[in-house]
Formats: structure tokens, sequence, C-alpha cells
């Protein structure tokens, strides 16, 4: 699975590109937990370039998210495709996430 990493002022936007299934999901969710083991992350995840996701894929989200509300914080969602968010409202986990359309605009939403 290919990830790039954007940084934008203190905050690390990912951008994974494909479908997050199987091994990629796995590989995506072990990415989230290698950034949120840093003490005071910052982090916005971009879904615009996948077109689905598996289970795995939506528990490491979940976790990853659950983590950041822990601290305070929540986990930024950008560019979120129709299939991904249908995906989160079906399974009721809206809530735990912040939506942005702009990357720029989650990173605002951290200051």
């Amino acid at each position: 699975m290919k990830m790039e990493c954007q940084q934008i002022g203190t905050v690390e936007v990912l951008i994974p590109q494909g479908p997050l299934a199987d091994n990629e999901a796995e590989h995506f969710s072990a990415t989230l937990q290698e950034r949120l083991a840093e003490a005071n992350p910052r982090m916005a995840v971009s879904l615009q370039n996948v077109p689905y996701m598996d289970s795995v894929a939506l528990n490491g989200l979940v976790a990853a998210a659950d983590d950041m509300i822990d601290r305070g914080m929540r986990l930024k969602l950008v560019s979120v495709n129709p299939t991904c968010r249908e995906i989160l409202e079906l399974t009721g986990l809206t809530p735990r996430f912040q939506f942005f359309q702009k990357a720029q605009d989650a990173v605002k939403s951290f200051l």
C-alpha cells in the first residue's frame, strides 16, 4: 500500500492510496498506531483516494479516534468519499470523527 505523509505546520496528514482491505488495512492501522505513539500527535487522514475500506481499517480508524478523544482531541478525516462516508454512517461511527473537505481546514481546527 502506498501512503503519503504530508506535514502541514505541526499536523501530519496521512494520505493512503487505494482500497484499505486485507494486508493494506493492517498496514494502515499499524501506521496510525505508530503515529499515535508520539507524545502529542496532531493527525488528519485524507480518504480521497480510498474507494472502500474493510473492518480492519475501520477498527484502526476507531482505535485512533478513541485514542485522540482520550487525549482531548478528535481525529480529523479529510475528503471522505461517499462509500467510506456511508460505511461510517451505517456503523454509527461518524460522531467519533471531525470531517473536512480540505486538509488546510483540518489543520486549522487544531488551533
